[in-house]
């Protein structure tokens, strides 16, 4: 198992990462709400883990996620985004997302400004069509808005010593320095406001908070706290992660219903190798990527999911039917976003909107 931020690799032991993180395992109490009243994602724990959640909830927070636009975005990239909305919508907070086309061009060696700026463009629409509140998102690029928390970015750099971030993220003589001042760069969004900053995002990026954590209280702030999520599987099956790189195994935003079909019926199942078998030992849910879809975001009705479950279990319900209506839900999804996405302006998000008018009036230092 290998999980930073650059690289997510092997079968992920998710009770293992908590205890090597030091983070604690996310009680769905911890929100006094309703189960009906929680997120899917949350209900159904996809998001597994948190630090000072909590904290967060009972002292006020706003939200901070990002992206780094490297390619085309997938499903297995929404999660974060989407329960940004849901925290921007039930609890009236502040969102920003930072694109970070920075931190890809110095990593990613194959990618050139042209590829990164059009990626960047093209992926700041896919987030905008999800529907944030226009007047309390602000969506920025690095290499754009740098002017404005620059300043708060080399008082970052200057309590981050290099053995330290050797320590953190692995780095060695052979790094990137754009990336190792970028460890700085990240942490900045943290202190756009006084309230304490949420993270909603990967298990993987967690090394940057935890650096945060140690620096934040000497500069004036808040310790960040965050919620974890897990890795969407590929459709190679549970052990795997969803990844631009292998185009057959995600479901890409801008699928088209031939290639969505085609992609599915090829996903990794719980099914028996014959109907026979499968109607008198019935398949397993939790192996079979077509649920796993379903569960995690493209059914939120309880009950539904739960038919589903069982039915698959008991053999009444066939691979190819199952699969049949993971199509129908994803795609009635991606139908939605497409035609949110025609419509979507960015530039509310980025300029023009109330929050990002007030951002950009800002210097951070």
């Amino acid at each position: 198992m290998i999980v930073n931020p650059w690289n997510v690799e092997g079968q992920i032991d998710y009770d293992k990462l908590i205890e090597e993180f030091g983070t604690r395992r996310l009680d769905l109490n911890i929100f006094g709400l309703s189960k009906d009243e929680l997120d899917v994602l949350i209900r159904r724990e996809f998001f597994f883990s948190h630090r000072d959640l909590d904290r967060a909830l009972k002292e006020g927070f706003f939200i901070y996620t990002g992206r780094g636009p490297s390619g085309k975005m997938h499903i297995g990239h929404l999660p974060p985004f989407l329960l940004a909305k849901w925290f921007q919508q039930k609890y009236n907070v502040n969102v920003y997302i930072m694109i970070s086309d920075d931190e890809k061009y110095v990593y990613n060696r194959n990618l050139n400004w042209d590829e990164i700026d059009k990626y960047a463009r093209d992926n700041i629409k896919d987030i905008a069509a999800l529907g944030f509140d226009k007047d309390k998102t602000f969506i920025f690029r690095n290499t754009e808005y740098i002017g404005n928390i620059y300043r708060m970015a080399m008082r970052i750099a200057r309590k981050i010593n290099l053995s330290l971030a050797k320590a953190v993220f692995g780095f060695n003589n052979e790094s990137n320095i754009g990336l190792i001042f970028y460890t700085a760069l990240q942490i900045v969004p943290t202190f756009f406001e006084s309230k304490t900053c949420l993270i909603p995002a990967g298990i993987d990026q967690d090394p940057y908070w935890r650096i945060q954590r140690d620096l934040a209280e000497s500069l004036g702030y808040k310790k960040v706290a965050a919620i974890h999520n897990r890795f969407f599987p590929s459709l190679l099956g549970p052990d795997s992660k969803m990844s631009s790189s292998k185009p057959e195994t995600v479901i890409f935003l801008d699928e088209n219903i031939e290639s969505l079909k085609r992609k599915i019926y090829k996903a990794f199942s719980g099914g028996q190798p014959s109907i026979e078998l499968h109607r008198k030992l019935g398949g397993n849910p939790d192996i079979d990527v077509a649920y796993q879809l379903l569960y995690y975001m493209f059914e939120p009705n309880d009950k539904t999911i739960l038919e589903i479950r069982d039915m698959y279990k008991e053999g009444r319900l066939l691979t190819g039917e199952l699969k049949d209506i993971a199509i129908d839900r994803i795609w009635k999804f991606l139908e939605m976003f497409k035609e949110n996405r025609e419509k979507v302006e960015t530039e509310v998000y980025m300029y023009d909107g109330k929050l990002a008018r007030e951002m950009w009036e800002k210097r951070y230092d």
